[in-house]
Formats: C-alpha cells, sequence, structure tokens
C-alpha cells in the first residue's frame, strides 16, 4: 500500500480545516494509506516512509509558520537525497496572500527534488486585523471541496501508480 503524508500546522484551525478535508478526500481510494501528522509531530522517518507528501501551512508574516519550519529544519538533511522526484503538494491558509509561504515550501521541496503535482492551494480568509488574524477560522465549503479533490487526485494518482 502507497503511504500520502501529510503534514500540517493549524494555529486557529483554517489549516487543519484545509488539511482534514484533503485527507478525506486521498482516503476514498482503498488503496492508499494516509498519515496526517502536525508538524510537531512529524519527522524524518515519517517522510522516509510516505510515497507523497501534502505541506499545509498557515502564512504568517509573509512566511510559512515557524512550527512547519521546524518540521523541515529537523527533516532535510536527514532525508536529503533519499526522496528524490516523489510527488508533492501545498496548502497555504493566510489572511491576504498566500505566495509567500508556497514560495518557501517549494523551495525547499525543489531541495529535495520532489515533484510538484498541483499548484498550490492557496485559501484566503480575509483576516486584516489582530483579532481577526488570531480568532478561531472557519473555512468556507467551498474552499474545503477545494481541498478534498486535491486529496482525491493524490489518492487516485498514487493508486494508479502516475506517480
Amino acid at each position: 500500500m502507497r503511504r500520502l503524508l501529510i503534514v500540517w500546522w493549524s494555529t486557529t484551525g483554517g489549516t487543519r480545516q484545509l488539511a482534514d478535508a484533503l485527507a478525506e478526500g486521498a482516503r476514498e481510494e482503498p488503496d492508499v494509506e494516509v498519515v496526517s501528522l502536525r508538524a510537531d509531530e512529524a519527522g524524518p522517518d515519517d517522510v522516509l516512509a510516505a510515497q507523497a507528501f501534502v505541506f499545509a501551512a498557515p502564512e504568517n508574516l509573509a512566511s510559512m509558520a515557524g512550527r512547519m519550519k521546524d518540521f523541515f529544519d529537523r527533516s532535510y538533511y536527514p532525508v536529503l537525497g533519499r526522496v528524490d522526484g516523489l510527488p508533492y503538494a501545498v496548502v497555504v491558509c493566510a489572511g491576504t496572500d498566500g505566495t509567500g509561504a508556497a514560495r518557501q515550501i517549494a523551495r525547499i521541496a525543489t531541495g529535495w527534488r520532489l515533484k510538484a503535482v498541483a499548484e498550490p492551494l492557496v485559501v484566503v480568509n480575509g483576516a486584516q486585523t489582530p483579532e481577526e488574524i488570531l480568532a478561531p477560522k472557519t473555512i468556507a465549503a467551498a474552499q474545503r471541496e477545494r481541498a478534498r479533490a486535491l486529496g482525491r487526485t493524490l489518492g487516485a494518482g498514487l493508486a494508479m501508480g502516475i506517480w
């Protein structure tokens, strides 16, 4: 059975909802094992045990969240040269933009020589004030469905051996 690893971090719940929806979509494929881990729980062994990845993070100050960077800091060198060519996708939950975090994750994935199999899924929640930014998030059903569809695509591609 092929394994999809979803590594995510969420402070206010938005990214978690997207990661959960993505996992639901991927789990529709019976021949794919989906492992979803918070960034502070995931490490090099989890990366090495998977055949595809989704990295999901909020954007903070135009960068990926620090806990996601910590995951990459702990995992990068132990797996370097051992995951070449494997597929990945990126999910970002952001207040206004999201492209900074998506670019950072893509640069790391390029260093690992992973293959992007989808454009980054960036969900903008519109939070602008400190109160809105720090408040718990509720992601709209249409945005969760976009994440679920990405999960279905990744699951199907793994099950069919496309990647």
